[in-house]
This record gives structure tokens, C-alpha cells and sequence, in this order.
């Protein structure tokens, strides 16, 4: 899956797996995200939760994959995107970045052990250093 059939699949957001490399661990640092997408700049946009003590704040510097799949009506789909996140907060109002921001949509979903208004929050994105969509093939 690549160009108009992979912006399609990311539409404008949705929700997906985030993993962090982690020295010296056998496995990666995994969590699920929503996230928003726009085609023009093949960017990912990331709004995400820092409670206190969050595991996140240790490894958000280091390399990541980001994986969406979805079984539609074609069968399974799925995207792998790697690379490293940035923290956009703090970028000029005017700044493409914040535009791209405000025009995807990234789904609220809260799954916290205190109301979200009690959370702290940061905006990343992750321009892909590669790229990869996939389809199930089927006869």
C-alpha cells in the first residue's frame, strides 16, 4: 500500500500502537494512542499523557515505531511508521505545524485513573523516517 491508498487507510487520525526502544530491556516500551494524520506532510501528530510517574517522560527521546491496522472490507491493512517524535509545544500559532495540528483529528480517548482534566498533556509529531503500508492479499 502506498500515495493515495495509504492516506486514505490514516484518513485524518484514529488509533494505534506506540513503541519505544528501551536500552538494555528485551522488549519495547508499548502504548496505545490516538492519533491524527495529514497526507500533505506524510506527518503524525500524538497528544500525549504525562501523569506523575509516567514511564513515558524516560523513554520519549528514543527511537519509535508507530503500527495502525485495521481489518476492513478488503481484508487486514495495516501501517508501520518509524522514527523519532518531537515535541511540538511552544511552536508559533502561525507556525505549519500548529496549522497541521488543528486540521487532524485526533480521537479522545481516556483511559487514566484520574480525570483527564487532572492530567498532563504534550503534543509530538513524527515525520517518518520510514514508511510502510501493507494489504492483505487475497485471491
Amino acid at each position: 500500500m502506498e500515495g493515495e491508498e495509504l492516506d486514505a487507510f490514516l484518513g485524518r487520525g484514529g488509533t494505534g500502537v506506540l513503541s519505544f526502544s528501551t536500552e538494555g530491556e528485551q522488549s519495547p516500551f508499548s502504548i496505545p494512542v490516538s492519533y491524527g494524520y495529514t497526507a500533505d506532510s506524510g506527518t503524525f501528530y500524538f497528544r500525549l499523557a504525562f501523569p506523575p510517574g509516567s514511564t513515558k517522560a524516560t523513554v520519549i527521546d528514543r527511537p519509535v515505531t508507530f503500527v495502525v491496522h485495521e481489518h476492513t472490507d478488503e481484508g487486514w491493512q495495516s501501517v508501520v511508521a518509524s522514527g523519532r517524535v518531537e515535541g511540538i509545544d511552544g511552536q508559533p500559532y502561525e507556525s505549519t505545524v500548529v496549522q497541521e495540528l488543528w486540521a487532524v483529528r485526533i480521537p479522545s480517548v481516556d483511559v487514566f485513573d484520574r480525570p483527564p482534566e487532572d492530567v498532563a498533556f504534550r503534543h509530538f509529531r513524527l515525520v517518518p523516517e520510514t514508511l510502510q503500508g501493507r494489504t492483505e492479499f487475497t485471491d
